[in-house]
């Protein structure tokens, strides 16, 4: 296993603490209810998705500040907007109660933390790169989304309801619900509940199928279940939106090499390497594969490579010296 698939096993043990102590008597629960009065354009799917949005906002903000104020995440020096960001992805937002009378939707919604593991499970969240910048995305996509829901409202008149302003509408709508999928797949993976994971990637990766960071973390889904068929197609999706993307060239050739397939594991961790010559871990990763195909000099190489860029690196000081022997 390689340094980040460890590392995410890691994160998916860490934050696995965090639901598994959300029943203790510190959680503290934070409801908000929200009634969204319908325009013409509206039906129930999209009331809901709007008040669900509402909510979810609020809710988020009034978690944020109490960590702010109650956990260690006030030494984290981040804005408040910025802790509300990444508290989607820590967790999830449950509707207790909601309403459809055809003309307004009412929704009563809840989120749950405990102070003492949120502040652990966020700082996990926070030191992991790609799935920050994911929970970010999203989270200005469900922005960008509520602006353009409120200028289209603004437009309608009664009577005319263009076919041009309802696809712009149910684009908008759409963009809502993947934003949501994203953030419960991050919320999941985080708790290593990996199955649930894929499927609310794969909801997202339905509505905005260019949303490279979303295959990518469906990837390393795939990959810590031990399904590195599946895995190696996300991250040719990923390679095919961003193409110079060392880490899914990494991530890939580890996948390849857990199939027997070294020679292919190295191509891609030498592709890795091209793009980002002091990336440690894809030479540790050439070394094994090269190993693993009997060439131990060239082994070894990578292995001192590895070790000159990261002198701590404990696991390349092993395999060079299994090597040498």
């Amino acid at each position: 296993m390689n340094r980040s698939n460890l590392y995410l096993l890691a994160t998916g043990l860490i934050a696995s603490l965090f639901l598994a102590n959300m029943s203790s008597a510190e959680n503290r629960t934070f409801v908000k209810e929200y009634t969204y009065g319908a325009s013409n354009i509206d039906d129930k799917v999209s009331s809901r998705a709007i008040a669900f949005e509402q909510v979810k906002r609020t809710l988020l903000e009034q978690l944020a500040t109490y960590l702010i104020n109650e956990t260690e995440v006030k030494n984290f020096q981040m804005t408040k907007d910025q802790v509300t960001a990444l508290t989607a992805g820590i967790a999830n937002v449950e509707v207790i109660y909601d309403k459809w009378d055809g003309k307004s939707y009412y929704l009563k919604a809840k989120i749950t933390a405990d102070p003492h593991t949120a502040a652990k499970s966020f700082e996990v969240l926070r030191n992991d790169a790609r799935k920050a910048k994911m929970i970010e995305d999203s989270g200005k996509i469900a922005e960008d989304a509520m602006r353009e829901i409120d200028r289209l409202r603004k437009e309608l008149k009664p009577g005319r309801q263009g076919a041009g302003i309802r696809r712009e509408y149910a684009k908008a709508i759409t963009d809502l619900s993947a934003a949501d999928w994203v953030d419960k797949g991050v919320t999941l993976s985080l708790s290593n509940n990996l199955d649930d994971a894929i499927n609310a990637y794969t909801r997202a990766i339905e509505l905005l199928p260019k949303f490279a960071l979303v295959y990518f973390s469906r990837g390393d889904a795939y990959s810590r279940l031990g399904n590195h068929q599946q895995a190696i197609m996300d991250y040719n999706k990923v390679l095919e939106l961003t193409p110079d993307d060392e880490d899914a060239y990494n991530n890939r050739g580890f996948n390849y090499g857990r199939l027997d397939n070294y020679q292919q594991a190295i191509n891609d961790y030498s592709k890795a390497i091209k793009l980002n010559p002091n990336y440690a871990i894809a030479y540790f990763n050439r070394g094994f594969a090269y190993k693993a195909l009997g060439n131990l000099q060239q082994a070894i190489s990578d292995y001192n490579e590895a070790i000159k860029l990261n002198p701590n690196y404990a696991e390349a000081y092993s395999n060079r010296g299994v090597a040498y022997n």
